[in-house]
């Protein structure tokens, strides 16, 4: 498995592969899960070893974090990270030596205006300008065939999408559903700083969103019924929302007539941890299931 260290190089390796060569690749902050692993393993499978690579970016990029959050405390662990690659049948993993060589002058951004406003952007006003600029800079470098991102960040991922179409962006983005732990908890990189008591509480946030998706199933549509007890359901977490918006143009709903997404972002002490769901409803004159 090659590891690069500096652009030029991760630059001029990707410049000496045969053009008939496909490359996939997974960008990450690192702190590796099984859910990062269903990523690579699906990279791996659209792209097996004999028609190209696969490529894995571990970078915790500064300028999506804003100045009071866990950019210091973001959990790192490089030689596991690589052991895991390794064992997905990862071929090149880029690991910037220092911010300093991903942003040489922090004059250039990227945005992606209406998407970025609601949900996590409201209270990240930068977060997904520095989340555009980084996959940007990346993209340009790897130049991909495939890009593979987790569910579990749904807004990022429409973000992601907009980008890719407007800026003319190579290959195609492909999702994976959310990877959870057996208690349903979203598997994410964040889990680990939780302490017994907040990770035990953290439950509370799958278990809202299965109430709700059987408020939906059962035949409710509006938003204040679906959404009704947020506060009690996520206590003792400290909601930063819990919005209902619609799935595509995640713009708020009050009531649900085409794919909507609810998602949640609550602060379990200071860890802040997301989550969602999308709720589709049935196709007139389509045959339910029994």
């Amino acid at each position: 498995m090659l590891r690069f260290h500096h652009p030029d190089a991760l630059r001029v390796w990707r410049a000496s592969l045969d053009r008939s060569r496909r490359v996939a690749v997974v960008p990450t902050m690192g702190y590796l899960h099984a859910g990062h692993v269903t990523l690579l393993e699906e990279a791996r499978r659209r792209v097996p070893p004999e028609q190209g690579e696969v490529v894995l970016t571990i970078f915790v990029n500064p300028t999506q974090f804003g100045p009071n959050e866990d950019l210091d405390r973001y959990p790192r662990d490089l030689e596991g990270d690589l052991r895991k690659a390794g064992a997905a049948g990862v071929d090149a993993v880029f690991v910037p030596e220092h911010p300093d060589v991903m942003y040489p002058a922090r004059w250039t951004w990227v945005t992606v205006d209406a998407l970025s406003r609601g949900l996590c952007g409201a209270s990240r006003p930068d977060h997904f300008r520095g989340v555009c600029t980084i996959l940007c800079k990346l993209w340009n470098l790897i130049q991909p065939d495939i890009a593979v991102f987790g569910e579990k960040d749904y807004q990022q991922l429409a973000i992601v999408r907009r980008m890719h179409a407007d800026l003319f962006l190579s290959g195609e983005v492909v999702s994976m559903p959310i990877v959870r732990e057996a208690d349903g908890l979203a598997m994410s990189s964040r889990n680990a700083r939780l302490d017994p008591a907040q990770r035990s509480a953290a439950v509370a946030v799958p278990r809202f969103l299965a109430e709700v998706s059987r408020r939906f199933a059962a035949g409710e549509r509006a938003r204040e019924a679906l959404l009704a007890g947020a506060d009690a359901a996520l206590h003792p977490g400290r909601i930063d929302y819990v919005e209902l918006v619609d799935a595509a143009s995640l713009a708020p709903v009050d009531l649900v007539s085409a794919p909507a997404l609810v998602a949640l972002a609550v602060h379990f002490g200071d860890v802040r941890l997301i989550d969602n769901t999308v709720l589709v409803p049935p196709v007139a004159g389509a045959p339910q299931s029994v």
